[in-house]
């Protein structure tokens, strides 16, 4: 019985978590709702070419947003400019909490100089820091 009414810890830890977050999931978050940054269920993307599969990028949490935009954290992180086949799963607990799980598949876009945002989000802020160092002229 005692599992039963053990869900109050996980609550906390939720809690302090959230609490002491950084800044990175409000960036992921900014980048995703500026729609730099599609997350789709097919297979494509419309109008785009995929040029290379990064892999599978997940995560899990207690709140789906902290899953949602953990996943889209990581594939930020591997250079990733899109999430394609994009799935979710929510367990329910016996204590009534809910964990969700979010997954898709990391990929890449050919290059497309006439767009300014078809380079991975990681190499365009390289390029804007080195620009803003005086970097840009050694290049």
């Amino acid at each position: 019985m005692f599992f039963l009414l053990g869900g109050q810890d996980r609550k906390k830890r939720k809690g302090e978590k959230q609490a002491g977050s950084n800044g990175a999931t409000e960036k992921v978050r900014e980048i995703f709702l500026a729609g730099r940054f599609p997350v789709v269920t097919t297979h494509t993307v419309e109008g785009r070419h995929i040029a290379k599969v990064l892999g599978l990028v997940c995560c899990r949490g207690y709140d789906s947003e902290e899953a949602f935009f953990g996943m889209a954290g990581r594939a930020m992180n591997k250079g990733a400019q899109a999430i394609v086949g994009y799935s979710e799963n929510v367990a329910f607990h016996p204590d009534g909490s809910k964990y969700f799980s979010c997954f898709g598949t990391a990929v890449m876009f050919d290059y497309d100089p006439s767009d300014p945002d078809a380079m991975p989000l990681v190499l365009q802020h390289r390029f804007k820091t080195q620009g803003q160092s005086g970097l840009n002229d050694m290049i």
